[in-house]
């Protein structure tokens, strides 16, 4: 199950072995809160305990799955973390005995950021409950933007939350942060405008260099020049605003010479199906010969500035007259 469907299978009350695993700290963060909370525990520093999954080896993973079936002193269940949880094959087949009969009294939360290389993958295992906190969609986080504001008094627009959600770069422990500082601004009850976002919320540099490609593929160099002043301000380097865009047009060429639908560009490019439409919006607006011209004069000026053929002032100067002006 994905992280925000976790409390409404915690009314029912906590499973015995969750793995929670994600690239989303914030995610990993708030489950293994909501899970520990819902065990309820009055006795904290006697029924609580925290393990690293690599000093688990041999004897002492045998000891720690002994101590799994240890009974709770004045509560009802124990609460058992364990960071890094990887288990070879070897060590799987000792596991699964206790998935196939775990501790009624004890909540096991196997926790990872990431997957490990040949590791088993715990998460087709039976008897473990996967809560999935990987980055979310921007509609996901969309949704959950504007639960967490209406949770937190304010009163959102749905266009605000939807920009709020790119500023943050899809963020959801600065979104989480950034709605904390939103309240404190306008009050309980405060409406969350685009207006105020703008206002209060700064962009992320990765939504900054979006509006900046953006900006150059409609071809608004007023927009673009704001832009690219604003980053060089805050220390963005000519090299990286050059290899942004040369990224970019490298996108809108390949989306020039492919036949193929916008979710299987999305699949094969590793971007979002509604990035695919709008950059296939410039590649008309553009026209595709254009396009791929101009990525390969990006590419060539980005390769020279690497190698010292171009300085790279000189370099970020003949791409910006190739798009405007060329």
């Amino acid at each position: 199950m994905k992280y925000i469907e976790l409390s409404k299978t915690l009314k029912e009350g906590p499973a015995r072995i969750y793995l929670v695993e994600g690239d989303d700290a914030y995610f990993r963060d708030g489950a293994v809160k909501a899970i520990k909370e819902a065990c309820a525990l009055t006795q904290p520093l006697l029924n609580e305990s925290c393990a690293e999954g690599e000093t688990l080896k041999s004897d002492a993973f045998l000891s720690f799955l002994s101590n799994l079936y240890t009974a709770p002193m004045f509560d009802e269940l124990r609460f058992v973390r364990v960071n890094s949880f990887f288990l070879g094959e070897r060590e799987w087949e000792r596991f699964k005995g206790y998935c196939e009969k775990p501790c009624p009294s004890t909540v096991l939360v196997l926790v990872n950021a990431v997957k490990k290389q040949g590791a088993v993958d715990l998460k087709r295992k039976g008897g473990i409950t996967y809560v999935d906190c990987s980055r979310e969609s921007e509609e996901t986080l969309s949704r959950w933007l504007f639960t967490l504001m209406r949770r937190e008094g304010l009163a959102p627009d749905q266009d605000a939350v939807s920009y709020m959600v790119r500023c943050c770069a899809q963020d959801a422990a600065r979104m989480k942060s950034e709605t904390s500082k939103l309240k404190s601004i306008l009050g309980e009850g405060g409406r969350v405008t685009r207006a105020a976002v703008e206002e209060y919320v700064p962009k992320d540099a990765e939504y900054k260099i979006y509006e900046l490609t953006q900006a150059a593929s409609r071809k608004n160099f007023d927009a673009f020049t704001d832009i690219l002043t604003d980053l060089t301000n805050k220390g963005f380097d000519e090299l990286a605003a050059l290899g942004s865009l040369c990224a970019h047009y490298r996108t809108l060429a390949e989306i020039a010479s492919s036949n193929l639908s916008d979710k299987e560009l999305s699949e094969t490019l590793g971007v979002k199906p509604y990035a695919v439409g709008k950059n296939r919006e410039a590649v008309t607006r553009l026209g595709a010969k254009r396009v791929c011209e101009l990525y390969r004069k990006l590419y060539a000026l980005s390769c020279g500035s690497r190698s010292g053929v171009y300085h790279k002032s000189g370099a970020l100067t003949a791409a910006i007259a190739n798009i405007f002006f060329g």
